[in-house]
C-alpha cells in the first residue's frame, strides 16, 4: 500500500466533498492532526475509523486502500491485488515475530547459563547465589512465557493430515506436546490429532 498515495486521495476526495479537516476530525472523533497525518502519508486510519471515513467521503474501503477510485471493470483486479498484498504483509509480521521469539529465548538463555556459570564461581556460599538463581530463573521463565505467546499469535497451525490451517488457544497450545514450533494438536476441520507445524499465511 502506498499511504503518499492514499494520503493525497483522503485529501481530494474530503475537499471534493467541501469538508475541512476540523469538520472531518469532528465527524471521526479524532484530532485535526490525525487527519493531516493521514493526509500527509505519515499514518493510516485506523480500522475502526475506516468504514466511517469511507461513507463520510462516499468511497469504499478498497478505493481508500488502493487510492484511487475503482471502475467495476477494474474491482475484482484491484481487489486481488490488495488481498495478495495483505497477505504478504501479514507474512512479514508473522515472520518477524516468529524471528523475534528466537532471538529473545537464544539471548535470554545464554545470559541465563552465563549468570548461573559466573555465580556460581564467584559466590558459591554465599546468599546473594540463592537470590541471583531465583531472580534469573524467574526473568527467564517470564520471557519463556512470552516468546511461547509471540509463537501462537505469529500465523497458523497447519493439519498434517487435512492441509487445514488454524489457530489456537494459548491454553490449548500451551499444553500440546511440541518440537519447536511444531506442536501435536487436534485439528477443528478433521478432528484428528497430528502434528501441526507453524506456517505464515493461509
Amino acid at each position: 500500500m502506498d499511504l503518499i498515495k492514499i494520503g493525497k486521495f483522503i485529501a481530494t476526495c474530503r475537499k471534493e466533498k467541501g469538508i475541512t479537516q476540523e469538520n472531518l476530525a469532528e465527524k471521526l472523533y479524532v484530532t485535526d492532526r490525525a487527519v493531516s497525518k493521514w493526509e500527509r502519508g505519515i499514518s493510516l486510519p485506523d480500522a475502526s475509523k475506516m468504514l466511517d471515513l469511507c461513507r463520510i467521503l462516499g468511497i469504499t474501503v478498497n478505493e481508500l486502500l488502493n487510492g484511487e477510485k475503482i471502475t467495476k471493470k477494474d474491482y475484482d483486479e484491484k481487489t486481488n491485488e490488495l488481498l495478495v498484498e495483505l497477505t504478504k504483509k501479514e507474512e512479514i509480521k508473522n515472520k518477524r515475530m516468529l524471528m523475534d521469539m528466537w532471538v529473545l529465548m537464544i539471548t535470554t538463555l545464554i545470559f541465563y547459563i552465563a549468570i548461573i556459570l559466573i555465580s556460581s564461581y564467584t559466590l558459591k556460599n554465599s546468599k546473594l547465589f540463592g537470590i541471583i538463581i531465583f531472580v534469573s530463573t524467574l526473568i527467564l521463565l517470564i520471557v519463556a512465557f512470552y516468546s511461547f505467546k509471540l509463537e501462537v499469535d505469529a500465523g497458523y497451525y497447519e493439519c498434517k493430515n487435512c492441509h487445514h490451517k488454524f489457530t489456537v488457544r494459548y491454553f490449548t497450545a500451551f499444553f500440546a506436546p511440541h518440537i519447536n514450533t511444531t506442536r501435536y494438536l487436534k485439528c477443528p476441520k478433521c478432528s484428528k490429532r497430528t502434528w501441526c507445524k507453524k506456517v505464515m499465511n493461509k
